[in-house]
């Protein structure tokens, strides 16, 4: 009897202290009763809440919605923010901005790759992860660009790929830092990689 209750006492212990991390997205409603909307420079394109060991937080993927048609929203400039509420405002913890590059054929679009990008945990330290994904398009509709940007203890760790058919042209960077980042999160980030390449017929390396 006094092993059990050392055991049940011990398992509340640990889960006392363990935190779950939590994401979801939220509503259109919900953004705007949180007045996301004056944290950033452009509209809110998706938004998500995040609860960690740290706190709760808000992540905001935001697209300038340059050239709005039937067919598509074009996009410009993008911005994400990962941001928490602080005394009836709002504390910036990092962002992300990017915008269209001069290319040959020309970009004409930026966009967030929300079906690749991600809030969890990736390491289980208790503590959010985000990978933020998002690519470009030129004037042909070829996708151009692709950034992978994964945020561990709010320093961003990024792989810049430039798509194109020729040797000469193409380019695959991971950031100098990336081999310090924990071997979990590399994992990760690394079969993302391979499910982009698979699923959008992209090369993804260099040279």
């Amino acid at each position: 009897m006094k092993k059990y209750f050392l055991f049940l006492l011990f398992s509340f212990s640990i889960s006392s202290f363990s935190q779950k991390t939590e994401s979801y997205k939220l509503t259109k409603s919900e953004i705007k009763e949180r007045e996301l909307d004056q944290v950033s420079d452009f509209p809110i394109y998706k938004a998500f809440e995040c609860s960690d060991k740290g706190g709760v937080y808000n992540l905001l993927l935001c697209e300038n919605q340059k050239s709005i048609t039937k067919k598509d929203t074009l996009n410009t400039k993008i911005q994400a923010i990962y941001t928490m509420s602080d005394h009836g405002g709002f504390l910036e913890k990092w962002r992300i901005n990017d915008l269209l590059e001069i290319s040959d054929p020309k970009e004409t679009n930026i966009w967030f790759w929300t079906k690749y990008c991600s809030t969890k945990d990736l390491d289980g330290d208790g503590y959010i992860d985000p990978v933020i994904v998002y690519g470009t398009r030129n004037e042909n509709n070829e996708i151009r660009r692709v950034k992978i940007i994964t945020v561990y203890k709010n320093k961003k760790y990024a792989i810049r790929a430039v798509e194109c058919v020729l040797d000469y042209c193409r380019t695959f960077k991971k950031d100098a830092n990336w081999n310090s980042l924990p071997p979990k999160i590399k994992t990760y980030v690394d079969n993302l990689t391979a499910k982009l390449r698979k699923e959008q017929d992209l090369i993804l390396h260099d040279g």
